[in-house]
């Protein structure tokens, strides 16, 4: 993890403290994963949170949003881990995920090697 990534996820867990177990905190946990997983996304997170109408509060009440437009199951509603993820790429206005190259990844057949 480089250096980037790391001050995003410090951001992010100074905004966590004291509201675990809580809708925005989940918000964080998955903001995380994406600054894990993709790098060239962290800088743009670490920025974004340092706004206040960028939080992870604010983040949560979009992702609330589309849950109170869904058909609900009594008193509650899910938002599927793909659904919130797109929610708050829009919101962040991340990058789309770097996809390797078939070079990168070792993948090159020539045909004529299994005549």
């Amino acid at each position: 993890m480089n250096t980037v990534q790391e001050k995003a996820i410090r951001i992010i867990e100074q905004q966590q403290k004291g509201i675990e177990n809580t809708a925005p905190w989940m918000v964080g946990e998955q903001l995380k994963d994406i600054c894990r997983r993709e790098p060239h996304n962290a800088e743009i997170i670490a920025q974004d949170l340092t706004v206040a109408d960028m939080s992870l509060v604010y983040a949560e009440k979009k992702l609330k949003q589309w849950a109170d437009r869904q058909k609900r199951s009594g008193n509650s509603v899910c938002v599927p881990p793909n659904v919130a993820e797109g929610i708050l790429r829009e919101f962040y206005k991340l990058k789309p995920e770097e996809q390797p190259d078939d070079e990168a990844l070792g993948v090159a057949l020539n045909l004529s090697d299994f005549l």
